[in-house]
């Protein structure tokens, strides 16, 4: 507890950038179900208003040049079943710009559930990295990976879920609307990934 209080005073009193940086920690450490309800992030209901709030703001600020250090030290696995152009640049650019390093591990070099059950490729990953990010074809297969880890597992897209792509678009109408309150949404496209 003395530790976090040193950090969030040394961040506090040195720039906006590293206030932003403490914040994303405090809603990953969160105990609070407003923001965070467990240690995964495997649908937008894993995160509470408070939450997807937070996000969205420090996304907003992100975007506006405030580059938080926050995975400084830390090395993100992306274990990716399908492949997908837009969703593993931004992953990569995203973890690099936050000062963190990536490995890519697509299907062919894992074969996620078929050479490697979920419950190793987890409990290998356990050990080496300090979060693993998965696109994969079955949310069971999630399901399976957080199960047999301690790490957070953030969802990049199973055939239930896609709560990345739900942030980003939340990101995109507060752009243009200034936030969800009075609107009307819905849904025209692909309904296997993120209806």
């Amino acid at each position: 507890m003395l530790a976090l209080m040193e950090e969030k005073r040394n961040l506090l009193n040195n720039n906006p950038t590293n206030q932003l940086a403490f914040k994303v920690k405090e809603i990953v450490r969160s105990k609070d179900e407003n923001l965070m309800r467990n240690k995964d992030f495997l649908s937008i209901l894993d995160l509470g208003a408070g939450g997807i709030d937070g996000i969205i703001q420090m996304a907003d600020k992100i975007k506006k040049g405030e580059t938080p250090q926050v995975l400084a030290g830390r090395t993100i696995a992306l274990l990716f079943e399908k492949p997908s152009l837009r969703t593993r640049v931004s992953f990569e650019v995203g973890i690099k710009q936050m000062g963190g390093t990536c490995i890519f591990l697509s299907n062919s070099e894992i074969g996620l559930g078929v050479r490697e059950p979920e419950s190793d490729v987890a409990r290998i990953l356990d050990r080496l990295v300090d979060c693993i990010i998965a696109r994969v074809f079955s949310h069971h297969s999630l399901e399976l990976l957080s199960e047999n880890t301690s790490l957070p597992v953030v969802n990049a897209l199973s055939d239930r879920a896609h709560p990345c792509q739900a942030l980003g678009d939340c990101l995109t109408i507060f752009e243009h609307k200034g936030g969800m309150q009075g609107l009307k949404l819905a849904f025209i496209g692909d309904g296997n990934n993120i209806a």
